[in-house]
């Protein structure tokens, strides 16, 4: 996958959200890195399109989100709206939880993140 341009900011922006993840993002990291889940590379904190994803697996175009109580304010949400067209028109899919579902039920976020791969059939 070619890389896209970034600049110097945006890539430190990059590497320094890796540094200081939520609670859910570190526990969904540890299901996803290194390939544990069915195979699926991911990466996180992860440049595409001019915006940080959370996690992103190249090789089946799909996005994790995870989203703090923020992400419910309406401004909040009319962005994420913009930003997941945006990526959806680069081709990718884009999943969003809520922090509370990634903490309380890890397995059910993983089985939507492999039905969503397509390595599964519905729940």
């Amino acid at each position: 996958m070619p890389h896209t341009p970034l600049s110097p900011q945006h890539r430190a922006n990059a590497k320094s959200m890796r540094k200081v993840m939520t609670d859910a993002e570190l526990k969904l990291w540890n299901e996803l890195r290194a390939h544990r889940l069915m195979g699926l590379g991911f990466r996180r904190q992860f440049p595409i399109a001019g915006y940080i994803v959370d996690f992103a697996c190249s090789k089946k175009k799909l996005i994790v989100e995870v989203d703090g109580s923020q992400h419910g304010d309406a401004d909040r949400a009319g962005a994420d709206e913009v930003r997941t067209k945006r990526l959806e028109q680069d081709g990718w899919t884009v999943l969003r939880f809520w922090n509370d579902d990634v903490i309380r039920d890890i397995d059910n976020v993983c089985q939507h993140i492999v039905i969503a791969a397509g390595l599964a059939g519905p729940i």
